[in-house]
């Protein structure tokens, strides 16, 4: 029996990964991300993210191009494999990713964004997908505050372009209500595991 696999979507500094963590150890399933899950992920995500790498150097489709190809290595070296084994995927980002950033965010084409990543992934979705929603200013503001090298390239990008990606985000799930959950993301990181753990019936 093929595995339940499980995304975590939302904006920069939203908590999602904190959360993906938490249910993976919740449901002993595996734990991934992306970008950057495999050797050429990481090489992917170097290139997008960088912050050496200035937005105005890479094209809207590029970024797209690249986010499919890790995608695409991701399905194929650690979530499929995983999923045929039996085993639960909980993934840190996924193709609601793409819509959301490249989408509304980069205003590409929905529709050619849509074919794109099926053919990336295979034609994999995940069963469920759960949106953490906070607003914006404080995304964006846990977001700068994390240490580290400061902001990557995605993070640095303006307070317009983070709330056409937060719009993003609430059309896509509004649109797929059978498969999308929203789950507020205010308050201590035990309240919102537990309103993930509602929203997903555990």
């Amino acid at each position: 029996m093929r595995g339940r696999f499980v995304a975590f979507e939302g904006g920069e500094g939203c908590g999602k990964s904190t959360q993906a963590r938490l249910l993976a150890e919740r449901l002993g399933a595996v734990l991934t991300h992306e970008p950057g899950a495999t050797e050429l992920g990481r090489r992917v995500r170097t290139l997008v993210l960088g912050p050496a790498v200035g937005s105005a150097t890479v094209d809207a489709r590029a970024e797209a191009l690249l986010m499919a190809a890790d995608r695409a290595q991701h399905v194929a070296e650690v979530v499929r494999p995983a999923l045929e084994k039996g085993l639960d995927v909980v993934t840190d980002r996924f193709s609601g990713s793409t819509l959301a950033y490249q989408g509304y965010g980069r205003g590409l084409p929905l529709d050619d964004l849509r074919w794109l990543t099926r053919w990336a992934s295979g034609g994999l979705e995940p069963d469920a997908v759960v949106l953490i929603e906070v607003p914006v200013e404080v995304a964006m503001a846990r977001a700068r505050a994390r240490p580290g090298e400061g902001p990557d390239r995605m993070e640095g990008e303006d307070r317009e372009f983070h709330r056409r990606v937060e719009s993003g985000y609430r059309s896509l799930a509004a649109a797929d209500p059978g498969r999308w959950a929203v789950v507020d993301g205010a308050g201590d990181v035990d309240e919102v595991a537990a309103r993930v753990a509602g929203a997903l019936g555990l």
